[in-house]
Formats: C-alpha cells, sequence, structure tokens
C-alpha cells in the first residue's frame, strides 16, 4: 500500500506539492472516483488512477537503454558537461544512474536504471558478466596479441585481466569481449599489446545488445522481457 500523493510523484515525477494542489484541486480520480486526500491509502499495483484523464502507471523500477554518443560524460551531473542523464529528454532521472561507465569519447551501449541491486549484480567481477566491444586500432592486430588478450594481460593491476574473447574483423578492428570493467580497461588492454585505441564502441552487456535501429543519442525504454533475462545474468 502506498500514500496517493507518494504514488503521484513516483508516477508522474510530480514534488510533493504539486501533488498535493493537483489532489485538492480535483483534478485526480481513483476508480473512476474524485479522491482529494493525500494520504489515502492504494494498491499501486490493482487501483487505477488517473491525472486529468490519463492514466498514471506504476513501475518499480526504470530501465532505459541509451545509444551513448561521444562527446558526453557517464555521470548524474557535471557542471561543465552534458551527462548522459540530460539526454532522456521528457524522463525524471531524479533517482537514475547509469550502470558502469563508459569514457567521454566511447560510444554504445549504456544502461541507466534506479534498481541498484541489478546495478551491483551486472558490475559485480564475481558475476563475470560479458561485455562486447567494437574497436579500431591504431596498428596492425598480431596474431600474438590476440594470444595474449585471450589468456589476459598485465594492465598495472594487482591482478592481470581475466582471459577476452577476441573476433578479428580486419587488420585494424576487433571485437573484444571481456568479463569485468576496470578503469579504461579496453584502452589498457590493448596499451599493454603495444596497440592503442582510436575508436571504442560498446555493443553488449550481458543479454542486452545495442539495437541497429536506435541513433546516437537516442533511448528507449527495456522490455519486460528484456529486463527479465539480464536479471538471470
Amino acid at each position: 500500500m502506498m500514500r496517493l500523493d507518494k504514488f503521484l510523484c513516483e508516477t508522474g515525477g510530480y514534488s510533493r506539492s504539486e501533488a498535493k494542489e493537483l489532489l485538492k484541486k480535483g483534478n485526480v480520480t481513483l476508480n473512476g472516483q474524485l479522491e482529494k486526500k493525500a494520504e489515502y491509502k492504494i494498491n499501486e499495483t490493482l487501483d487505477t488512477i488517473k491525472v486529468n484523464g490519463i492514466a498514471m502507471n506504476y513501475e518499480k523500477n526504470h530501465y532505459y537503454l541509451l545509444h551513448k554518443p561521444a562527446g558526453v560524460i557517464t555521470a548524474t551531473e557535471d557542471n561543465r558537461h552534458h551527462t548522459v542523464l540530460d539526454l532522456l529528454d521528457g524522463i525524471d532521472t531524479r533517482k537514475l544512474f547509469p550502470v558502469g561507465r563508459l569514457d567521454k569519447d566511447t560510444e554504445g551501449l549504456l544502461l541507466i536504471t534506479d534498481d541498484g541491486e541489478l546495478s551491483h549484480r551486472l558490475l559485480s567481477p564475481r558475476k563475470q558478466v560479458e561485455k562486447k566491444y567494437y574497436a579500431i586500432l591504431r596498428d596492425v592486430i598480431t596474431s600474438e596479441a590476440v594470444s595474449r588478450l585471450e589468456h589476459g594481460v598485465d594492465i598495472g593491476d594487482t591482478d592481470i585481466t581475466l582471459p577476452a574473447k577476441v573476433k578479428c574483423l580486419n587488420e585494424r578492428e576487433i571485437e573484444l569481449i571481456i568479463c569485468e570493467g576496470r578503469y579504461h580497461q579496453v584502452k589498457r588492454m590493448l596499451q599493454a599489446v603495444n596497440n592503442e585505441v582510436k575508436y571504442l564502441k560498446r555493443l553488449s552487456m550481458g543479454s542486452l545488445c545495442l539495437p541497429d535501429d536506435l541513433s546516437k543519442g537516442m533511448f528507449r525504454r527495456l522490455t519486460t522481457e528484456e529486463v527479465y533475462k539480464l536479471k538471470q545474468e
């Protein structure tokens, strides 16, 4: 059970005072009947609440897939740069945060949510959730370099990286799958084999893949099936 004004805040993005004003003015109905009491307890999953005739649907958590463009930082707020949350136009982002991070110049899939439990599971080294990247390299990638990446390399941390999966698309383009999320990990791994990443894009995280028809800077809600699969990772 939930207070009616709290429900309006969480579903409509209203402040508590805005929600109370809507109720006071008679803009809210509960199961077809006018309701003005902010403290009225409702069943958020069974009751039908409408504001100005528009039904408000309750979601405990929210999940968005963003095609992050270069030039935007992965943060919830920043005084100097645009953040990934700034791209979620029309969405109440007050409780949202990105799952992991992509460097400012890195593009691709970024999950944004308010589900802390799911975020922890996806990022936990023990879960070893796979992340796939597409990279354009400065130099030709050698078979020796591929072998080293696939066995783990020293990037200056206490432990060497876990074995990666490498698919060579051509001499300077690869797909790289890792199951960790260390700081600048992909770039540091290629530096460890005497190469350099010139362009980097994340293609997938676990079962969640970047859609071909989702343009840079665009986002969409995850489907119920996508959320379910992620929670099984």
